[in-house]
């Protein structure tokens, strides 16, 4: 007897959906106008942003400013910094 489970619902609140993406609902699914900030995921688990929404646009920016400032600072200690000897006591 085969374990027959749904291809898309929910779990514990989650969305999922595991039916074959197309092209159309990949493409609509990303571009809401009328939903909120995060959508159900056009295939996998849980959500995603829909890029209709403007806050979503706020949040991909603060992310992409987080990650030049986490890039630049990576590079400049290396430059500034000389390897030292450390000095550990212990009583």
């Amino acid at each position: 007897m085969a374990d027959e489970r749904p291809p898309s619902g929910e779990i514990f609140g989650v969305p999922y959906n595991f039916e074959r993406p197309s092209l159309g609902r990949m493409l609509s699914a990303y571009w809401q106008p009328d939903e909120e900030m995060l959508v159900k995921k056009p295939f996998g688990v849980g959500y995603t942003l829909n890029l209709a929404n403007w806050r979503s646009w706020v949040a991909l920016a603060v992310v992409a400013v987080l990650l030049v400032q986490e890039n630049r600072g990576e590079s400049e200690s290396y430059e500034d910094e000389e390897e030292e000897p450390v000095e550990v006591i212990v009583d």
